[in-house]
């Protein structure tokens, strides 16, 4: 425990006024300007700083010494979230899909018993005698049901919308790390695309390479490429190709709602 005593002579006809007197020397002195102003120009220095302020040095004098009883703010406690990679494929992102994923999650559970629980520290303040107060500093804590730790099977259901990015995140709330004292953290699943064996995605746009004959080259080419959905691209040059050229294929998504991904 820690405790602070102080001791103020009070008379039954002066109370309030020691009381404000004190409380204006203590505000005098705690504020850097205010004493450097008292220093310079005196108490009527201090008055005219104070106009318009509205400021009451009894109220700041029993606020810092903590008369009457005063609580330390409770602190909110939440477990750590928790974040998942989803890897999904290109078709996946381009088409869309829901996705049921079955996990086991950390929780707490009741059992038989009790434990301390959002626990605090509390200042109180006696009076012990005339004039004579103290102030002292408790540990309160509340009975809150016992806990175990469990684990629980539960199932959710991921949409992977078409066009999400990667690294793009889902979230949901509650199904985190458990906290003993407070609300269990969020669980996070982040995309993370699966390497595709012909197409490359940068941004909106696929780009796959396309290898041709010498001859295709020099007098042109016409072939059909398939699509991430199945369906088929015509593709066709009537001169010549130089290495490393790049042909643009517009195509539209099959969802009007998702990025338009050009083929290149």
């Amino acid at each position: 425990k820690q405790w602070y005593q102080r001791r103020v002579a009070i008379t039954a006809g002066t109370a309030a006024d020691k009381f404000k007197e004190i409380g204006e020397v203590y505000e005098i002195l705690a504020d850097d300007d205010k004493r450097k102003t008292y220093d310079r120009h005196g108490e009527e220095g201090v008055k005219n700083m104070q106009q318009g302020g509205g400021h009451d040095p009894f109220a700041n004098f029993f606020g810092h010494f903590g008369f009457g009883q005063q609580q330390e703010e409770q602190r909110e406690y939440k477990g750590s979230d928790v974040v998942v990679d989803l890897f999904v494929t290109l078709e996946e992102l381009y088409l869309g899909n829901f996705v049921t994923i079955k996990r086991d999650r950390p929780t707490f559970e009741e059992t038989s018993g009790t434990r301390q629980c959002n626990c605090r520290m509390e200042m109180k303040t006696h009076m012990t005698g005339p004039g004579s107060f103290q102030m002292t500093q408790h540990r309160v804590c509340d009975q809150c049901p016992n806990l175990r730790q469990a684990i629980e099977t539960e199932e959710l259901e991921l949409e992977i919308e078409p066009g999400m990015l990667d690294g793009m995140t889902q979230r949901f709330s509650g199904k985190g790390e458990p906290h003993m004292e407070g609300e269990p953290g969020d669980l996070y699943f982040k995309v993370k695309t699966i390497r595709h064996n012909i197409f490359e995605r940068k941004g909106d746009d696929l780009y796959t390479n396309l290898t041709i004959s010498l001859q295709e080259a020099l007098v042109g080419f016409d072939m059909t490429l398939s699509h991430l959905d199945g369906h088929g691209v015509d593709i066709k040059r009537e001169k010549v190709t130089w290495p490393g050229a790049i042909i643009m294929k517009k195509e539209k998504s099959t969802d009007c709602d998702s990025a338009l991904i050009p083929l290149l």
